[in-house]
């Protein structure tokens, strides 16, 4: 790993809920007296936060074709450069992390402790993805990811449009799961493999699917009426969107409140040693806020 200087910095704007009716679940959501926190900054588009298993984040610089590693020591490192423009991350059980290369690799891929790259899939139907971009890996060792067109010209376009695809647990059969979209992006489940949540960002909407046991999805319903960037979920259900800011919605879809960042928020995980720690990946920097829920993808103590 490449090391870099820590990159601690001021307290910056405080979090705040866009209604007069979200007090109380300000009070219930984000920590009192809570402000974001940026902890660094000077990339160039960061993207795909992702927890481990001691809570440390990590995440993508798309452009500059980096992941990078935010310690809970407050250290900021290089873990893997040249990484053909990765974009979502997320960590697999077996504690490898998953990644979308997108604009360049056009493929998912796993990385081992130390970065080594191992190729998973890059085609469908022998034609190449157009820009593999968020990823979600369910609990029976499946993978569902997006591929909507960012980056590049139409006119190369392999793929018949922009799709979600459903790597099995045999990392041998890929199935396209929803073919119905305009610009898929954000992807995320819940921990019991039930519900999928899927954010077509090119037509500003969320939508929730059933998971069916062989991984196809069913019952489609529209969640919210609004798209997203990146999505993650909080230990009680409620989904994070990023679209301007960052957008809570309950497990009903009822918008709760949102939390302001003084850069546009691309995506947002959390992590921290108590795992109520809200990570936003946000144009050229990396904040973090103190929420009181803890996610529903982070260590156990």
């Amino acid at each position: 790993m490449t090391h870099h200087t820590n990159a601690f910095m001021a307290l910056l704007v405080v979090s705040h809920f866009a209604t007069a009716s979200s007090a109380a679940a300000q009070q219930d959501l984000v920590a009192s007296g809570t402000q974001i926190r940026k902890l660094a900054g000077g990339f160039t588009f960061t993207e795909g936060p992702a927890v481990d298993a001691q809570g440390n984040i990590y995440f993508s610089d798309i452009p500059n074709s980096r992941i990078h590693k935010w310690s809970l020591e407050g250290g900021l490192s290089t873990f893997r450069e040249d990484t053909e423009q990765a974009n979502g991350l997320f960590f697999a059980s077996d504690g490898t992390l998953l990644a979308c290369q997108s604009r360049e690799g056009r493929r998912l891929v796993q990385y081992g402790p130390r970065g080594a790259v191992t190729p998973i899939v890059a085609t469908y139907q022998g034609k190449r993805f157009n820009s593999c971009n968020d990823l979600w890996p369910d609990p029976q060792g499946g993978i569902y990811f997006t591929d909507p067109r960012y980056g590049r010209k139409r006119d190369d376009m392999e793929q018949d449009g922009e799709h979600v695809y459903y790597l099995q647990p045999d990392r041998k059969t890929l199935i396209r799961v929803i073919d119905d979209m305009v610009r898929p992006n954000g992807i995320i489940g819940t921990p019991d493999g039930k519900t999928l949540y899927v954010a077509d960002h090119g037509a500003g909407k969320t939508y929730a699917y059933r998971i069916r046991t062989d991984g196809r999805l069913a019952d489609k319903r529209l969640f919210a009426n609004r798209g997203s960037d990146g999505v993650t979920l909080d230990e009680r259900g409620n989904l994070y969107l990023t679209t301007g800011a960052i957008y809570i919605h309950g497990p009903d879809g009822k918008e709760l409140g949102s939390i302001s960042v003084p850069e546009r928020p691309a995506n947002c995980c959390f992590g921290g040693r108590s795992g109520k720690t809200l990570f936003i990946t946000a144009q050229t920097s990396l904040y973090s806020i103190e929420m009181e829920v803890k996610g529903a993808y982070v260590p156990s103590p």
